[in-house]
Order: C-alpha cells, then structure tokens, then sequence
C-alpha cells in the first residue's frame, strides 16, 4: 500500500492480480450476480487506490479489504433493496458425491444455492466470508466490524436454517 500511495501503478496492479479474483468471489456469492459483483469489485479497488495515502495496517490486508468489499455490498443491496434477490452462481468446484448424475448434482446445487439465497443479509454474508473466503471468526468479526460473538451467532443461525430447509436431503 505504501508503493501504491507512491503512485507506484505497477504495485496497485500486484494487488489487484493477487485479490481480484477472491474478492470477485465475495461480492458475488453475497450479491448473486456476477455483473454486480464486477462494479463492486471495480470500486473496491478504486478505494483502495484513494485510500493508499491514509491507510494504516491495523489487520492483515486483505482483512482490510474484505470490509471494503462487505460495505460496498452491503450499500449495493440497500440502493437495490426493492428488487427481488437474485440466486448465487454455481459453485465452480467440482461434486463432493461422484454417485450423483450431472443432473442430480446440479439440481442438488440449484437448492443450496436457494436455500443460501433466502438468508438473510448478515447470515449470508458470513457464511460466504467463513466457507467460500475461508476466513476464521475473528477475521470475519474484523472484516465486518461487529463482534466475534455476534459472527458466531450469524453463523449458527445460517447452519441451523440451512440444515432445516435442506433436511430431505440426507435421507436421499
């Protein structure tokens, strides 16, 4: 970030090339449309370039960042707040279960990816920093701003309505 607050370009196109394609991953599993997800993106970086010359490392980078990111989605979906959530992309990792037909496999996508959809704002958000960003508790609790407690409380919440809204699952 110093390099960056120096005007370095080259340094500003180190992190975007190193943390572009994670935080593309962030907003849009927590926006549900890749396009959205690309203007938020687009103007995470464009914070931290004017951000360079006042930051100052009080957690790791990319902690930094994250809440960058989790503010501009948070600000995405109150300016769009009166549309209907659209649903996460596919996950792009290949299925855990080979037993399961391509069609099952996507159909057994198609409703965690709905039922992700359907949590609320808060839930959804940590859930998708602690599976999808792999980031700890404390880590999200500093990426969000809130305490530890109340992430762990989120992501309690988003596993108990997920197992209940998927429960006819593990009996298949």
């Amino acid at each position: 970030m110093r390099h960056v607050a120096d005007g370095r370009q080259d340094a500003l196109a180190t992190l975007v090339r190193r943390h572009q394609e994670r935080v593309r991953r962030l907003a849009c599993r927590f926006l549900g449309s890749p396009d959205e997800a690309d203007d938020v993106c687009q103007e995470a970086f464009l914070r931290v370039y004017h951000a360079a010359r006042e930051y100052r490392p009080t957690a790791a980078f990319a902690t930094w960042l994250y809440r960058v990111v989790a503010n501009l989605c948070w600000d995405h979906r109150r300016r769009a707040a009166r549309r209907p959530a659209p649903l996460p992309p596919p996950d792009q990792h290949p299925a855990a279960d080979d037993r399961r037909t391509p069609a099952e496999q996507a159909e057994l996508d198609d409703r965690v990816r709905q039922a992700v959809a359907r949590l609320p704002d808060r839930q959804r958000l940590v859930l998708v920093l602690h599976r999808d960003a792999g980031l700890s508790h404390r880590e999200i609790a500093e990426a969000t701003g809130w305490s530890q407690s109340a992430v762990e409380s989120c992501l309690v919440r988003a596993y108990r309505q997920l197992r209940v809204e998927l429960s006819d699952l593990r009996e298949a």
